[in-house]
């Protein structure tokens, strides 16, 4: 399993990078992306990243995986399928070993929003400077590594063209754009890594606020009610019509 080293305290701050983000179309009725998703997280960020918030077995029950089915592919630590998301990390190690510990990540998509973390997982590229000898365009220096580039591969910048500041009357972007060129293949496509980002986002989202998937059937709820109201005044209007 790769794990996912420290990544700054300005994770959670509102700063960062401004650059055009690419549009992440979030769809929590697609429990198989989130599925996967969890399966990708638990396989690259939760070495380092927990989600102290969430359970096993909500998660199981929300995405329609049995108990089973996440003991087999995403509990590779001795956990009982009803324990928090959590990690064996110590906190005080892991803040030696990286300069800070490692953000739990439970709330990142209500944090940052699902393009920015889409956007995110597409920004890594080669930068020697670096000491994980990448950098990313959408939060430049962040101090952690790709590490999902097994997956995507390895790119370096080849294009960074900045955008003249919004100048409030419709004068210049705002945000820079990037181009980038593959080095090192990863074993997915580009197609198939921005599936896998993706569900990865789909997943943190969900995690973020598990309740959204019960508004949405408590919409329906409310629909079934409306339609029940209509039929109800239409048989009303039926009765007192005979009755008068």
């Amino acid at each position: 399993m790769v794990l996912m080293a420290a990544m700054s305290s300005h994770l959670w701050a509102a700063g960062g990078a401004h650059v055009e983000l690419e549009t992440m179309p979030v769809n929590l009725n697609d429990k198989h992306s989130m599925q996967r998703g969890a399966k990708y997280y638990v396989n690259y960020c939760m070495g380092c990243h927990s989600l102290q918030y969430s359970r096993y077995n909500r998660v199981a029950k929300d995405l329609g995986m049995t108990d089973k089915q996440v003991l087999n592919n995403l509990v590779f630590t001795g956990q009982k399928v009803g324990e928090l998301m959590v990690n064996a990390m110590p906190t005080e190690d892991s803040a030696k070993w990286f300069g800070i510990a490692p953000p739990d990540l439970t709330v990142i998509s209500r944090v940052r929003g699902a393009d920015w973390l889409y956007s995110y997982l597409k920004g890594f590229y080669l930068d020697e400077s670096r000491p994980y000898g990448v950098n990313n365009s959408v939060f430049p220096s962040v101090g952690m590594p790709h590490v999902l580039w097994e997956l995507e591969g390895l790119k370096k910048q080849v294009h960074h063209a900045e955008q003249e500041p919004d100048d409030g009357h419709g004068g210049g972007h705002g945000a820079s754009k990037t181009q980038y060129e593959l080095v090192v293949p990863g074993s997915m496509t580009e197609e198939e890594y921005d599936r896998a980002a993706r569900d990865l986002v789909n997943f943190l989202v969900y995690v973020g606020e598990p309740a959204k998937l019960v508004r949405r059937h408590g919409i329906w709820a409310i629909l079934v009610l409306i339609l029940f109201l209509v039929a109800a005044y239409a048989l009303k209007q039926d009765y007192w019509e005979d009755v008068h």
